[in-house]
Order: structure tokens, then sequence, then C-alpha cells
């Protein structure tokens, strides 16, 4: 009896911090998963960096990390997409422009009541409270413990508002648009370039990589067993794996008996 022929990819999504780069290890994303990457992108393949981060942060942890692959889109803080232009990364539209706007008029909507709840937050819990281009409300605290009670209070402002969400990282969390996420950017992206999930992989290590590690958007998941108890559950309750190893190493053995697509 012959061998079930290996599965195909043409689309691979990565979180970037805790899933493919670590900031203090030797090879901060690991040479091999470099190599890995650029002989899939060498068939086709697309690659996106699917991070919270925004693209100054991200372009400068990559420079600094000598990677010698360049992704071919980015989806950055959670919702916007850009694609590699000869090394220069232009905005995906008009879905961009789509988020900009939903998002400003979602924030100028809850103007009030979002001053009010910083009030009320920063008076009872000593955070760290700021506002950014992309939320009115951001918040660092000083332990996981006082996040899930502050995340917990962000949530009465989302069930009386079915559009804004929290989006989370470990003690930083953030509103966000419903419509907008890792989840729903990756789908964009797959609509545009006519990829569907069962040829994407997503790999991811925390809460706000949980959007987009869902069949919808991808049939291959995996996480590394860095990854927090929420998201190796999702990804075993999805069919998907968690793999020996942390961040780059456990993505390049997750990545390993996956085939490009013949070229047409």
């Amino acid at each position: 009896m012959s061998a079930a022929p290996a599965p195909s990819l043409r689309l691979i999504s990565t979180d970037f911090d805790g899933t493919i780069h670590e900031d203090f290890a030797d090879s901060p994303i690991p040479a091999a998963l470099e190599d890995r990457l650029a002989a899939l992108q060498a068939r086709n393949v697309k690659w996106v960096i699917n991070t919270g981060r925004e693209m100054a942060s991200l372009m400068e942890t990559l420079g600094r990390s000598g990677v010698r692959v360049r992704p071919d889109y980015l989806i950055l803080v959670e919702r916007e997409i850009f694609r590699n232009d000869h090394g220069h990364y232009v905005p995906v539209e008009p879905w961009n422009t789509h988020c900009g706007r939903d998002h400003a008029e979602l924030f100028s909507e809850l103007a009030g009541e979002i001053s009010g709840l910083v009030d009320s937050l920063s008076r009872r819990f000593d955070a760290s409270f700021y506002e950014d281009p992309w939320s009115p409300l951001c918040v660092v605290a000083r332990s996981n413990a006082q996040m899930d009670t502050i995340e917990a209070e962000l949530g009465d402002l989302c069930r009386t508002h079915p559009q804004v969400t929290s989006v989370r990282n470990d003690i930083y969390i953030r509103l966000s648009h419903v419509g907008y996420s890792k989840g729903t950017a990756l789908g964009e992206l797959q609509r545009l370039l006519g990829i569907g999930a069962a040829e994407t992989f997503a790999a991811g290590d925390h809460l706000n990589d949980l959007p987009m590690l869902d069949p919808r958007y991808a049939h291959h998941l995996a996480a590394p067993t860095n990854a927090i108890p929420q998201v190796r559950e999702q990804v075993l309750r999805h069919g998907g794996r968690v793999m020996p190893g942390r961040a780059g190493h456990a993505v390049l053995a997750a990545l390993e008996g996956f085939e490009a697509p013949p070229f047409p």
C-alpha cells in the first residue's frame, strides 16, 4: 500500500514573539526555520507574520535579530495587512482603510464611556494606563492576576457594546473592533490570494493568537510547548499539534512533512 501524500501548503501564518522568535535565545529565530521558510517561499508558499506589534517595533527586531528571510505579508496590531513590495511593506487596501475607519467611528461613539472607564480603573488599580494610535485604552498590569480582574471589567463594556472587544497578551490589553483580529485579517488575506483553510498552516502561543488558531482559517494548527494552556488546548481540540521544543524550534518541527504544491 502506498503512503498517503504529504499535505500541501500554500500559506503559513505565524505569530512572532514566543512562536518563532525569542529575544534572549542564541538564535532568536532558528536558522533552520529560516531555511525551511525560504525553501517553501521558493515554491510559491506565502508566509505572513501575524503579530500584535506595530511596524517600527517589528522591523527593528527583525533587523536586530539578523533575520535573512522576509515575510511576504505582515498582519500588524492584530488587524492591519501589509504586502512585501521589494522590501517595502505597503498597505493592503481597501482593508486597512476600512479597518481604520471602523475603529475611529467605534471609539468616537464610545469616547465618553471609555474615558469614564479609564478614570475608574486608574483610580482602583496600580497599573499603567495609556492610549496609542490603535486604542484609546491600553493597560499594562503588574501581574496576570491583576490583569484578570481588569479584563473582567472590560468585559462589561464589551457585553454592553458587542462591536468592541478586548485583545490581551499576558499582562497587556487593549480595545479593538470585534470585526478585526488575527483571524479575520488572515481570512481577508486568504480571500485576496485565493487560498483556503485546507492549505493554510497557523502557529501561535498566546491569547491574541486564538482567533487565527481556528479551523475556519487554518486546518493545520501548531503551538510550541511554551504556549499558554488555553492555546495548547484549542490547538489540540481542533486536531492540531503541540510540538516539543520552544518557539521557532517547535514551529520548524511542525512544518516538517508538509509540501509546497507543484508549480502550475
